[in-house]
């Protein structure tokens, strides 16, 4: 997700700063936006000239501390609420009161990620999709006391990037994934059951609903690992147990089959 949030703002003209802990984790990505930015001059989204500009407004670095000078931070580790904590509160001790601070969260709480810094009425969530350089939607999400200019500058910032803000108030996995992952836990719970296989379940959902992509393909894409955070995320919010995860789900990421990313999920890539 990262990568494909700094591509795209990369190909709208900002100047981008890449922070991970790791630096082979660095090069891939910086690998895989150069690789994006050329798509984007085969699809005719940017010129070449554009796309060499883009290029080289693009930087890396393992240090947080390079990141104070930026007006914007957006987070994108992985769903886990102590993973974006730490980083918030480590960059709360290093940027300007002014920064905007925003989470990809696809689920967890933005109040309760903004109480770990202090500057809670400057922190947002801004939960773009994947791939990000082609879905159109953001989710903002205000925390409790997120101001209502803060909401402005971030709805400001997802259409100069060419996406389309949709407000959305801090609950459980927002819009989103309230709706989508329990479609996901129940497909999981249909192949449990015996119901059909998991291609079954896809084909029905593709040619009778009219979905791009069946559940179980999709929540391969997503990454099991993160479905099953964010239906925890669900069960715990809402205290109801049509939000339990499939034991199946809890089994499959547990095996590390955590879909596209490991090379098996419901679906075998080994040879893709």
């Amino acid at each position: 997700m990262g990568r494909g949030i700094a591509q795209v703002f990369l190909r709208h003209g900002f100047a981008v700063t890449l922070q991970d802990v790791s630096g082979e984790a660095l090069e891939r990505g910086a690998e895989a936006i150069l690789r994006g930015l050329d798509r984007d001059v085969e699809k005719g989204r940017l010129s070449e000239q554009a796309r060499t500009e883009a290029g080289s407004r693009l930087k890396t670095t393992a240090e947080l501390s390079d990141l104070s000078p930026a007006g914007l931070l957006i987070e994108a580790v992985s769903e886990n609420f102590e993973a974006k904590a730490s980083v918030f509160r480590a960059l709360d001790a290093l940027c300007p009161e002014g920064t905007i601070f925003a989470s990809n969260t696809s689920s967890i709480s933005i109040t309760r990620l903004a109480a770990t810094t202090r500057r809670a009425p400057r922190f947002v969530g801004l939960h773009f999709f994947n791939p990000v350089p082609v879905m159109k939607l953001v989710e903002v999400v205000p925390g409790l006391e997120t101001t209502e200019q803060t909401l402005e500058d971030a709805d400001r910032i997802a259409q100069s990037v060419g996406k389309t803000p949709v407000r959305v108030e801090d609950s459980p996995g927002f819009i989103s994934n309230r709706l989508l992952m329990p479609m996901i836990n129940e497909a999981a719970f249909a192949v449990l059951e015996g119901v059909a296989e998991p291609a079954g379940v896809d084909s029905v959902m593709k040619l009778g609903m009219n979905h791009p992509m069946g559940p179980l393909e999709l929540a391969d894409l997503i990454g099991l690992d993160v479905c099953l955070d964010i239906m925890r995320v669900l069960y715990e919010g809402f205290h109801d147990s049509k939000y339990r995860p499939c034991p199946l789900l809890e089994k499959m990421v547990n095996a590390g089959w955590r879909g596209r990313k490991s090379g098996k999920g419901f679906y075998d890539y080994a040879n893709q």
